[in-house]
């Protein structure tokens, strides 16, 4: 169920048999010439629209926003602290516990291991204060990589490349823009800089040219069978 189409009575009533709730994250963030500054938003949002369809879980309303480091001097993109961050899903947390809820799936599109970082860490802190809640963190390529292997996607491929073009060609293509290319950052390892556009100017990760639709449904589809094992795996923790 997508939270933000029912009811409060409806709310009430879904609670009596509804256990899970999961957070879609994204970033509004530059992805290549060809992609939307919503892609990480669009993809994992969907996956949580098709999980909906096929378990009882609670979609809760997306946050559009994430902390964007390697992208952040690209045009477009807006990122939020990390501070901010985690006060954010904290908060949204501790509202949805105050609501009932114990079991929590936060799911983000966008995979910065900084962003990721502070996701955990709020987990982290929200359980060591409610010790009878479960929480589940994860970003969509760590949970694709399986899948990548099977179509023979490299690791290497990571942002607005084969993959994540693939996943928008299915889910909305009319966004899908002319002018992909296969690119790769070059920033030099383990240095902090203040210059990224200098390393990557493209905000491309990887070979958008190999993308398909096709190969974008089966994403959709594994990714979803994966989700709907860990969801169902954590519900039953404990019963």
């Amino acid at each position: 169920m997508l939270m933000e189409n029912i009811t409060s009575k409806e709310f009430e009533e879904l609670k009596k048999d509804t256990k899970t709730v999961i957070i879609p994250i994204g970033s509004i963030e530059a992805h290549g010439p060809h992609l939307p500054l919503a892609t990480d938003l669009y993809t994992i949002y969907e996956i949580c629209k098709l999980i909906a369809k096929k378990i009882k879980v609670l979609v809760a309303p997306p946050l559009y926003y994430g902390l964007c480091r390697s992208t952040k001097p690209l045009p477009g993109t807006l990122s939020l602290k990390g501070e901010v961050l985690k006060a954010l899903v904290f908060n949204l947390l501790s509202e949805f516990y105050r609501n009932g809820f114990k079991n929590f799936f936060i799911l983000s599109g966008h995979a910065g291991g900084t962003h990721i970082a502070y996701l955990v860490d709020t987990a982290e802190a929200f359980i060591e204060l409610h010790k009878d809640t479960k929480i589940f963190v994860a970003d969509i390529f760590q949970l694709l990589k399986p899948v990548l292997e099977e179509l023979n996607i490299p690791e290497s491929d990571s942002h607005a490349g084969e993959w994540e073009t693939s996943l928008v060609f299915y889910f909305k293509p009319e966004l899908v823009k002319e002018g992909a290319f296969e690119d790769y950052p070059k920033f030099p390892k383990f240095r902090i800089v203040e210059d990224k556009e200098k390393y990557w100017s493209s905000g491309i990760w990887g070979n958008p040219l190999k993308a398909s639709a096709e190969k974008g449904k089966i994403l959709a589809e594994k990714l979803t069978e994966i989700l709907i094992k860990e969801i169902k795996t954590l519900e039953e923790e404990g019963v």
